[in-house]
């Protein structure tokens, strides 16, 4: 879609708002070129521990190409070269490959990295570490792995009157990058009123991209009747978007992965249609939305923007080392 559609569109009184920030992330951008560059440079197959992001797409994609992912690093034949997701591993990941002799990228999201070194930093100081976060998940348990002594998690805000700690004076919270940024301050606002002099991070821990998508969210669902997230349903931010968009008035809301999940039943009646994607989502498969809807009636799209994001990160120091090795002959 150019600009001139999403200002001047024909109008047939069926509207798409269409969010934006919404799709690719910086983290995941640099998560999926890294694949990409590594089976240029190196050839196929390249291996893959975990999902490199959380989206069925991108991982079919790959697989195409000729990464091959697998789910602990036994899998991956010595000597091999192995990737690490975007979501982070324990310290015991990174050994577990030098024993095996692997050529380890690690292509965990800078911003993960950022709460694993603050876990480090507060547990060196012997604090207890209240990591709000879901039980499971792939960053949560990187994050816990780089301090398991130190690390209570807490599921929600519910979790939170369950929480004992050595010393209440001791005490600071950290999160997954991906949560809802309500549900967390709910979280932290339990904690305290039982650990009042409980800390929180340097910086926030919720990536600009969660926030970002979360607060466009919120200013499109009160006018839809539905709104549809294109995500895959192990990705956390793409779940949270749905639940933000319910919580701030949509009237339906509804993950999916490609257009042709889409029931049409859900847009029966409806007049006013939010669209947006997870941080994991490529551009492609929003469009393919942006026209499933459109042959339905939905024509008048409009994109809502409440944040230009202009953040890149550069690619693992691995792998950048061998691009310019390989550029220069050597």
């Amino acid at each position: 879609m150019n600009e001139d559609q999403a200002t001047t569109p024909q109008q047939t009184g069926k509207r798409v708002l269409l969010a934006r920030p919404r799709g690719y992330c910086a983290g995941v951008d640099r998560a999926v070129q890294t694949v990409e560059e590594a089976l240029k440079l190196y050839g196929a197959p390249i291996y893959v521990r975990k999902q490199i992001v959380h989206n069925k797409h991108v991982v079919r994609t790959l697989e195409a190409q000729g990464a091959i992912f697998v789910e602990e690093n036994e899998e991956v034949p010595e000597g091999a070269t192995v990737i690490f997701s975007a979501h982070g591993v324990a310290p015991e990941v990174h050994e577990q490959a030098r024993a095996r002799s692997l050529k380890a990228i690690d292509a965990t999201c800078p911003l993960v990295t950022k709460v694993h070194h603050e876990a480090k930093r507060f547990a060196a100081e012997d604090y207890d570490i209240l990591l709000i976060g879901h039980e499971g998940h792939e960053e949560v348990i990187g994050t816990a792995g780089e301090a398991p002594a130190h690390i209570q998690l807490v599921d929600g805000p519910e979790d939170a009157d369950r929480v004992t700690v050595r010393d209440p004076d001791k005490v600071v919270w950290l999160s997954q990058t991906t949560l809802s940024v309500d549900e967390t301050m709910e979280t932290v606002a339990r904690l305290k009123k039982r650990l009042p002099m409980l800390q929180s991070p340097p910086s926030d821990d919720i990536c600009y991209a969660t926030s970002n998508r979360q607060h466009v969210v919120k200013e499109i669902a009160p006018q839809c009747d539905v709104v549809i997230v294109v995500g895959s349903r192990n990705s956390s931010n793409s779940v949270r978007l749905v639940e933000v968009a319910l919580d701030a008035g949509a009237r339906a809301g509804h993950l999916v992965d490609f257009a042709s999940e889409i029931d049409d039943a859900w847009l029966a009646g409806a007049g006013t249609v939010g669209l947006t994607s997870g941080a994991s989502v490529p551009e492609e498969l929003v469009q393919e939305v942006v026209a499933h809807l459109a042959a339905r009636g939905f024509t008048d799209v409009e994109e809502v923007v409440t944040a230009n994001e202009r953040l890149t990160f550069s690619l693992p120091q691995e792998l950048r080392r061998d691009m310019r090795a390989a550029a220069t002959g050597r």
